[in-house]
C-alpha cells in the first residue's frame, strides 16, 4: 500500500534522512524504530505532506503521490497521531475532532449532535469515556492522547501514522488501543507504529523497519529478532543491561521524608509513606488514581484536605512549590516542554533560570562567568550532549532534555527529587542512560520519587512502591514482592486476593 524509495531531507548543510526506504503493506502493523533524531519523524512528515522531501518517491497503490501540504494527504486517505499533541487547548474534544472537517446539516450549520454522536463511537470503539464538551487543556494527558488518536481514527485513514501513542497510557488502555489496531489490520488498514517500548513491538507488529542517524539499517519480520538483536540494530551497539543494580538499603537507613497523613478529597484514602535516603520510591498505579496529585499536593501544588508530614525530622507544610524548592525539593514534570523547560531558551538560561540568586554581583547585577562555570559543571555532572551552554532546549534529543532538568536541581542542590514519568518519549538509548543517572543521584545522596506508568521501570528501578487506586495508597510493596502480578492486582482491585 505504502512505498517510500531513497528519501532524503536536508535542512540547510544537515541532512537528516539519507536514502531511506520503506515500504508498508496492506493489513499490516509496521513498526518504525530508532533512536531519537534517527529520522523516524522527519520521514513521516514527508510522508504526510508537513514537509518536502530533497529527493525520493513516495507511493500509494502503486500511483506516484507528492502532498504539498497534509490536507492532501488527508484527503488520499494519511492518518497521523503526532508525538507532540496537536489539539487547540481551549477547544473541547469533540471541536477538536473535527476541526477543519465540521459536519454540517442541510442548511449549512454545524451539526454539534452529529459531531458529538460520531465522536461518542469512537472514543467507544478505544474503550475510553472522557468529558467531550469541556476544553482540552481541562483533561488529562492521558485523556489528551486518546484524543489524539480518536481524531485520527475520525479520518478513515488507509494509511495510519501512530507515533508514540502508548507515551501516556496505563497497560489497560494500551490494550484497549491494540484491539483497535487489530481491527483496523484486519479491515486492510496499513499502520505504521512509532513507540520506545520495544515490548510494545512484539505484542502488536508485524514487521519492522530500523533506522539510526537517518540511514536506513534494515527490515524484518517481527518473529526473526529479539530484543537484544533490536537495541544492537538501533543503537549501533548492545546494551547489556537496562536496569542498574540496586543498593542494599539497611532498614535504619535515615528517613528524609515521612508523610504521616494525606488525604486529596475526603471521600479519598489516606495516604501515608517514608522516603529514605538515598532510595528511589516507586509512585505506581493506574492513570487517574492519585499517583502525580498526591505528589503535588504534598508540594502544595494540588488541593487536599488533610496533610500532615516531616522533613529530615521536622515538622513542615508547604503552601506552595516554591516552598518545597527552598526546602530541596525538585520536581521534573510529566510534560517537560509544558511544565519544565522553556525550549527557545538556552541550555544555560534554563538551568539557572530558577536560582539566579546563587551568582548575584552586588545589589543589580549577575555574576556571568560563575553562571557560565556552574552551567558546565551540572552539565557534565549529568552527562548533556551539547555543543555548548548556549545551545537551544529545542535543538536536543528529549533524553537530553530530561537531563538539562536535572541539571537544574542538581544546580540548585536539591536533595528530593521527584521525577514524574522520567522516561516519556525517550528512546531505549537514553533511557537507560537516565536510569544510571538516578542511581548515580542516589549514590550522591539525594532521594528520589519516581511516579511511573511503565510496570518494568517501576519493576526494574524501584526500591520500594507505593501502588495507587481511587485517589490514595493502597499498598506498599518492596524485596521479592515488587511483581507486576501483586502491582497490578493492588492498582485494579485494592486487595492481594487474586495475586499470582
Amino acid at each position: 500500500m505504502l512505498e517510500m524509495n531513497r528519501i532524503r531531507k536536508s535542512f540547510g548543510k544537515v541532512e537528516v534522512l539519507r536514502g531511506v526506504d520503506l515500504e508498508v503493506r496492506s493489513g499490516e502493523v509496521h513498526a518504525l524504530l530508532g533512536e531519537n533524531g534517527a529520522g523516524k519523524s522527519t520521514l513521516m512528515k514527508v510522508l504526510c505532506g508537513i514537509i518536502s522531501a530533497t529527493d525520493g518517491t513516495i507511493r500509494i497503490n502503486g500511483e506516484e503521490r507528492s502532498f504539498a501540504n497534509y490536507d492532501e494527504a488527508i484527503a488520499a486517505g494519511v492518518g497521523i497521531v503526532f508525538q507532540e499533541f496537536s489539539l487547540i487547548p481551549y477547544l473541547s474534544a469533540v471541536e477538536n475532532m473535527f476541526l477543519a472537517r465540521e459536519l454540517t446539516n442541510k442548511l449549512g450549520l454545524l451539526d454539534r449532535k452529529a459531531m458529538r454522536k460520531r465522536a461518542h463511537e469512537i472514543l467507544q470503539l478505544l474503550g475510553v469515556d472522557l468529558p467531550m464538551n469541556v476544553p482540552i487543556t481541562t483533561l488529562s494527558i492521558a485523556e489528551q492522547q486518546f484524543v489524539e488518536i480518536a481524531k485520527a481514527l475520525s479520518l478513515d485513514a488507509r494509511i495510519l501514522v501512530l507515533d508514540e501513542p502508548t507515551a501516556t497510557l496505563t497497560p489497560t488502555e494500551v490494550e484497549h488501543l491494540f484491539n483497535v489496531l487489530r481491527e483496523l489490520r484486519r479491515k486492510g488498514v496499513a499502520i505504521v507504529f512509532i513507540s520506545h517500548h520495544l515490548e510494545e513491538i512484539f505484542q502488536i507488529c508485524d514487521r519492522i523497519t530500523v533506522l539510526r542517524d537517518g540511514e536506513y539499517i534494515n527490515t524484518c519480520n517481527v518473529s526473526d529478532v529479539d530484543n537484544d538483536r533490536l537495541v544492537e540494530m538501533m543503537v549501533g551497539r548492545r546494551i547489556e543491561q537496562s536496569f542498574p543494580t540496586k543498593p542494599d538499603l539497611p532498614d535504619d537507613t535515615e528517613l528524609v521524608l515521612e508523610v504521616d497523613e494525606l488525604q486529596l478529597k475526603r471521600t479519598d484514602p489516606i495516604s501515608s509513606f517514608h522516603l529514605r535516603k538515598g532510595e528511589i520510591l516507586g509512585f505506581s498505579g493506574l492513570v487517574g488514581s492519585g499517583r502525580t496529585e498526591t505528589a503535588l499536593a504534598m508540594l502544595g501544588a494540588h488541593p487536599h484536605t488533610n496533610r500532615s508530614m516531616k522533613l529530615n525530622g521536622k515538622d513542615v507544610s508547604f503552601a506552595e512549590p516554591a516552598d518545597g524548592l527552598v526546602a530541596g525539593i525538585g520536581l521534573l514534570p510529566e510534560s517537560r516542554k509544558e511544565q519544565g523547560l522553556i525550549t527557545s531558551f538556552s541550555i544555560m538560561r534554563n538551568i539557572s533560570i530558577n536560582n539566579y540568586g546563587k551568582y548575584r554581583k552586588g545589589r543589580f547585577f549577575i555574576d556571568l562567568t560563575k553562571e557560565l562555570t556552574c552551567t558546565v559543571e551540572a552539565m557534565e555532572r549529568v552527562g548533556v550532549k551539547a555543543n555548548g551552554p548556549d545551545d537551544r532546549l529545542d535543538t536536543l534529543s528529549g533524553g537530553n532534555q530530561q537531563k538539562v532538568v536535572v541539571a537544574r536541581w542538581l544546580n540548585h542542590d536539591m536533595k528530593i527529587l521527584i521525577f514524574d514519568e522520567p522516561t516519556r518519549g525517550i528512546d531505549v538509548g537514553a533511557k537507560a542512560e537516565i536510569y544510571f543517572l538516578m542511581r548515580k543521584l542516589t549514590e550522591m545522596g539525594c532521594s528520589i520519587i519516581m511516579i511511573s506508568s511503565e510496570l518494568p521501570e517501576i519493576i526494574g528501578m524501584s526500591d520500594r512502591v507505593c501502588v495507587f487506586r481511587g485517589g490514595g495508597i493502597v499498598a506498599t510493596v518492596e524485596g521479592d514482592d515488587i511483581t507486576s502480578e501483586k502491582i497490578m492486582t493492588y492498582s485494579t482491585t485494592g486487595k492481594l486476593e487474586n495475586a499470582a
